[in-house]
């Protein structure tokens, strides 16, 4: 089993199990708890009743408890897709940040909090093969299901750390896009790794995961509305990939 020398104490979860066919982790998976406290979320995501578990619980010290073996399969993402793939559980290491969330007390995530971060997904980076666009929101694997960890994640502090992919998003432009320009929009997306067909249409999964990705890449607005700003960033996004 694969342990990380940060862990602060290891505490087994309940639901765990082999990866799937063999495959080795090439994403790591950011949640926010959306609980009350880090000890509450460490006592659910250690119940056999709960089914669900993680790898690692961040607190808001920073203090970081491991559940999981990084070699095994742990119950976080839930129903999601990926780059057209479905079992992200098989394929991800997922990292549970303590924040109450939305329906409770979002707020920002502390430094010392965001130290662990930082600290943690390098660790993890040193030993598994995980491209930075597969360093990930639970929102943009599960658009419209989940909005974990949210708009006041600092994803920019990641990327400037040399963990996961960001550009800089494009200056505000609310003109909502239409026809050609949304389906190059929709593309975009879809082609980045998000479970999106491109319609041209102004559709439900359109919504939700424009809304995902506003989350993650375009905070200042998150409103599901797809925009010029949003269509100039994803072009930028994926155009970093092969710059």
């Amino acid at each position: 089993m694969i342990i990380s020398p940060l862990a602060h104490r290891h505490v087994a979860a309940a639901n765990r199990e082999p990866r799937r066919n063999g495959r080795p982790a090439d994403m790591l998976l950011l949640h926010y708890t959306g609980m009350s406290s880090a000890a509450a979320a460490c006592a659910l995501l250690c119940s056999a009743q709960s089914g669900v578990s993680c790898h690692y619980l961040i607190d808001e010290d920073g203090a970081i408890t491991q559940m999981v073996g990084e070699d095994e399969r742990a119950w976080h993402a839930g129903v999601s897709s990926w780059q057209g793939d479905t079992d992200i559980n098989s394929r991800s290491i997922g990292i549970e940040i303590h924040n109450p969330g939305h329906q409770i007390a979002y707020r920002d995530f502390p430094a010392a909090q965001m130290h662990s971060v930082v600290a943690l997904c390098r660790d993890i980076l040193s030993r598994h093969l995980i491209a930075p666009r597969n360093v990930l929101a639970h929102s943009d694997v599960a658009p419209g299901r989940k909005i974990d960890p949210g708009e006041r994640f600092d994803w920019p502090l990641l990327f400037h750390e040399g963990i996961g992919h960001w550009v800089p998003p494009a200056e505000a432009d609310g003109r909502m896009l239409l026809g050609q320009d949304l389906a190059t929009f929709q593309r975009c997306l879809r082609d980045y790794g998000y479970g999106i067909d491109v319609t041209g249409e102004h559709d439900e999964v359109t919504r939700k995961v424009t809304d995902a990705f506003q989350r993650h890449f375009r905070p200042a607005l998150v409103n599901g509305i797809p925009d010029y700003s949003a269509l100039r960033t994803a072009e930028r996004l994926v155009t970093s990939l092969v710059a």
